[in-house]
């Protein structure tokens, strides 16, 4: 095993959710995902302090992206433009890799509490980054948090949807705009 090869952090994921879908969660253990990367114990543990965080890879980039383009959006936006903003920024870190492991990632999260824990987790985490990037805009909190948890769904949805699509060279950053439109249009008809 080649502790030097490029691309460890990657491999660990994708072997990950390939050993959660193939024998369940509490079956698989760091040293089987580590073999399956081609990479020591130790090189796992560079990069993740346990096999619950394989499912948060990445969480970081994105919120940091989505206060980004939340934060960066024209002073006259609106609330969900400013997330429209946000979701964009976001969609740029949103490649083939992340298209290809949807659908074992889904399953590996349905398959687990654990992991079904993590995944929720994940998404308050996107919510809080947009919630706080809105915030410091001078947008209220109720608005905030509403606009934010819109935008967090439009992303679970977009995604869905885009890892679904039988268009591979699509970018994902319209799924997730128009997942967004979806749900303020739908917004309208609650009362």
């Amino acid at each position: 095993m080649s502790r030097w090869e490029p691309g460890a952090r990657e491999r660990l994921v994708l072997a990950a959710v390939d050993l959660f879908t193939e024998q369940g969660y509490d079956a698989t253990t760091v040293a089987q995902i580590a073999e399956r990367a081609g990479v020591t114990k130790s090189t796992f543990f560079r990069h993740f302090p346990d096999k619950r965080e394989l499912l948060s890879a990445g969480q970081e980039a994105l919120s940091q992206l989505l206060t980004e383009g939340v934060t960066e959006a024209p002073s006259d936006a609106t609330p969900l433009e400013a997330v429209a903003a946000g979701l964009a920024r976001a969609a740029t870190v949103m490649g083939p890799m992340n298209r290809e492991l949807a659908p074992r990632l889904k399953a590996a999260i349905a398959a687990s509490t654990e992991l079904q824990q993590r995944d929720a987790l994940k998404t308050v985490g996107l919510t809080a980054a947009m919630v706080d990037a809105l915030v410091t805009r001078g947008i209220p909190d109720p608005v905030a948090a509403l606009a934010a948890e819109l935008g967090a769904l439009a992303f679970k949805r977009g995604y869905q949807a885009w890892s679904e699509s039988a268009r591979a060279e699509d970018e994902f950053a319209p799924y997730a705009l128009a997942a967004l439109n979806e749900l303020r249009a739908a917004s309208t008809s609650l009362g």
